[in-house]
């Protein structure tokens, strides 16, 4: 397993729990019951992982809350899958959420309205609408494990054959014993935003909801094929990526997923860690960083008018350029309230 295929299984891993479930697709499939990757390391490794992680400013915690002066944010790192887990913490972010003036979240309803109905009036935005299918552009003998890997999700060969290989990348990114929590729309930011909804708490949108789409665009052809490749020849250990991602966030712990992936590619034939480090922190600044960034001033332009709560995916809370990190180096002061 390469370092460009874990980055490339990371990637729309995280990306396809932007979209909404309608698109996602899917139906009840049984949970996942793969191998925590985390939990079997050697006694030396697990070591080893731990200090990489506590290197990073903020490095756990799913709820903290931040203050300046008389504004105050409530900051919620989420887990976008259905989960028994999730009643603990959103029983906890609803004792919190009196006197909140607005919900920021990476996509409230009228932005998950406006991807449908752009979904609906331009259908290339997912498929591919000219130009050879993917079942044209795979070999025979590559193109029946794709098959056999979408009929597990309950996906049809000759829809997966006119998608975009970004998108069908994403679907073969969530394992089909997670397929019916992607399309439950259960996920820590849904239950939050009904929360916000039964107080009658404005919700809003951090980005664009085009955002998904812009990062994916800014891939050549070539590349979102190679990420398609990935995805599938990891198909063998997608339960066992999902499980350890989700014991994790529930430990308070999903940075320290991105630095297991990290430590493990710099261990791979042809790789050393500065190279690990080198392509990590180039995917790191396209998935979060930027984002990130482009939060900060949403965020406190929202703060400035009353207590908010914000509530995003959980890998966007710690590092250097995580939003804590932001927020500290803008003069807010942070509160873990998980820890």
């Amino acid at each position: 397993m390469s370092l460009k295929s874990i980055l490339r299984r990371l990637a729309p891993a995280l990306f396809l729990a932007t979209l909404p479930a309608t698109i996602a697709g899917g139906s009840a499939l049984a949970r996942c019951s793969g191998v925590n990757l985390i939990a079997d390391l050697a006694p030396a490794d697990s070591q080893a992982l731990e200090v990489a992680t506590r290197a990073h400013p903020f490095s756990s915690g799913n709820l903290w809350r931040a203050t300046k002066g008389e504004q105050s944010v409530l900051l919620v790192g989420t887990y976008h899958l259905s989960d028994d887990r999730h009643a603990t913490l959103t029983a906890r972010v609803a004792g919190m959420m009196e006197g909140a003036t607005a919900l920021l979240v990476e996509a409230g309803p009228d932005e998950e309205a406006a991807l449908k109905r752009d979904l609906a009036a331009d259908p290339g935005l997912l498929f591919l609408t000219d130009g050879p299918s993917l079942m044209q552009q795979f070999p025979p003998e590559e193109w029946a494990q794709m098959a056999q890997a979408l009929a597990a999700r309950n996906v049809p060969a000759i829809m997966g054959a006119k998608m975009q290989p970004w998108y069908l990348a994403s679907i073969l990114a969530i394992p089909p014993c997670d397929m019916a929590e992607v399309t439950a729309g259960l996920g820590l930011d849904h239950r939050v935003m009904e929360l916000a909804k039964e107080r009658d708490i404005p919700i809003r949108a951090l980005e664009p909801y085009t955002t998904v789409f812009r990062i994916f665009d800014s891939m050549s052809a070539e590349e979102q094929l190679a990420m398609l490749r990935s995805s599938l020849m990891m198909e063998d250990r997608v339960a066992d990526f999902s499980v350890t991602l989700s014991d994790a966030y529930f430990r308070g712990e999903s940075r320290m997923v991105w630095e297991f992936l990290r430590q493990l590619s710099g261990q791979m034939p042809g790789y050393t860690p500065e190279r690990a480090d080198a392509e990590f922190a180039q995917m790191e600044a396209v998935l979060m960083t930027e984002r990130n960034q482009s939060w900060i001033p949403v965020i406190e332009e929202a703060a400035a008018k009353g207590p908010i709560v914000a509530a995003f995916g959980a890998l966007h809370l710690a590092g250097e350029t995580g939003v804590l990190n932001l927020l500290a180096e803008s003069g807010w002061q942070l509160e873990q309230l998980d820890g």
